[in-house]
């Protein structure tokens, strides 16, 4: 049986990098989510109500919270019936543990915080809601994320501030914020680029779980 497979992004900037190596390759869909437990519910219910995925992988980016694990390391927590974990250690990803959070963890105290309470090795908003709506239907599931900010750095925005209340970002908000601090550009400009090469590095790894034939 050919398998389906459903990979799921909050933000196009975090698939750009994969939708360039798997342009031409059947059997893969990618879906945006948006960011957040609302806009996953809105979005990803009606795309498993169709019955044609039978693996799902919610990727994307991931704040680090434990202190070993550097920006750029591919972090993954699956489902065994997957069948991915030899592929994904083969392509240099690390099992981990994922926390599932309300709210984009900032700075380095929120994230040592979580560490502490969570034992979680990263953070994000969107992976618990995705596996749990795919445990309802039976079908297997992975956690592969990249760690986009290790957990002794702070983000160069409050990007919580720059949301609107149904998680789309606000460039209005956005504009307000840089033009209050403009030092904060240059920084946003670095992360940005950071960021890019994170997603370079996860869409490396996914790209070599695919082709590869283990899913």
């Amino acid at each position: 049986m050919t398998r389906e497979i459903l990979l799921t992004f909050a933000v196009a900037q975090e698939a750009a990098a994969l939708r360039r190596r798997l342009s031409a390759r059947p059997g893969i869909q990618i879906c945006l989510t948006g960011i957040g437990r609302q806009n996953v519910e809105r979005v990803l219910r009606p795309a498993l109500a169709e019955p044609r995925a039978n693996l799902v992988i919610t990727s994307g980016f991931a704040g680090g919270l434990n202190p070993k694990l550097a920006m750029g390391t591919v972090v993954f927590e699956l489902d065994e019936e997957g069948g991915l974990k030899s592929a994904l250690l083969e392509a240099g990803a690390v099992p981990g543990r994922f926390h599932c959070a309300e709210r984009i963890a900032v700075t380095a105290g929120e994230k040592r915080a979580l560490w502490e309470s969570t034992r979680a090795d990263a953070v994000e908003m969107e992976s618990g809601i995705i596996r749990a709506l795919c445990r309802e239907r039976g079908i297997p599931s992975a956690t592969v994320r990249v760690i986009s900010d290790a957990a002794n750095e702070d983000l160069p925005l409050d990007f919580n501030r720059l949301l609107t209340a149904d998680f789309q970002m606000s460039y209005a908000k956005l504009a307000w914020a840089l033009g209050r601090s403009p030092r904060k550009v240059a920084e946003l400009l670095r992360f940005q680029r950071r960021i890019k090469d994170a997603a370079e590095r996860l869409a490396d790894v996914l790209a070599r779980v695919i082709v590869s034939g283990a899913v």
